[in-house]
């Protein structure tokens, strides 16, 4: 009979760290903030660039999924030049960076307080590869005011990158703006 209880005991203790482990591995929202309405050109629609609504609740993110080899993520379209979308200079080294430069801005999560910054990534897609370098990061915990053009916060799994990097997978310009991806550290 002990032993039946001990068994039981060890399969709950097992299943309990199978299930907490599930857990800690997931990335699930942190908050919500209220969209405000930016005043008057004050939020840059470039490369069909969100701008806040009145009102409207957009979710935060302080994690992003785990990365790994072949982490899944969704690319997007960002100008880090001067007076393009991406607002002010790049948070890595305070500069701004010409479209025809391969370059990224990764969600909080994977940006990782900073730990990222100008260190390369590998990004597949559309049967294709480049390599880029991670100069930003793609605020998933703050949005609507000045500091972020008036955009609403990244999702948290968002690879917000240049032309070059769209222009690097061959992808159609008509299709420029979301697509599914997989990225990867890259060795230096």
């Amino acid at each position: 009979m002990k032993k039946q209880v001990y068994s039981k005991v060890i399969v709950l203790i097992c299943f309990l760290f199978l299930f907490a482990s599930i857990e800690a591995q997931s990335c699930r929202a942190s908050g919500y903030i209220r969209g405000k309405k930016p005043p008057q050109g004050q939020c840059n629609t470039e490369n069909d660039s969100d701008c806040c609504k009145q009102g409207k609740l957009y979710t935060t993110y302080k994690c992003s999924p785990p990365v790994s080899s072949h982490t899944k993520a969704t690319l997007t379209l960002n100008s880090f030049e001067a007076g393009g979308d991406g607002g002010g200079p790049s948070e890595c080294d305070n500069q701004y960076h010409s479209d025809d430069e391969p370059v990224v801005a990764l969600s909080t999560g994977w940006f990782d307080n900073e730990k990222r910054c100008l260190k390369y990534i590998n990004i597949y897609g559309n049967g294709k590869s480049v390599k880029a370098k991670v100069v930003d990061e793609c605020d998933s915990t703050m949005g609507c005011d000045s500091d972020h053009d008036y955009q609403p916060p990244c999702d948290n799994n968002i690879v917000d990158a240049s032309k070059a990097v769209w222009k690097a997978l061959g992808v159609p310009e008509s299709q420029w703006g979301g697509l599914d991806i997989y990225w990867s550290d890259a060795d230096d």
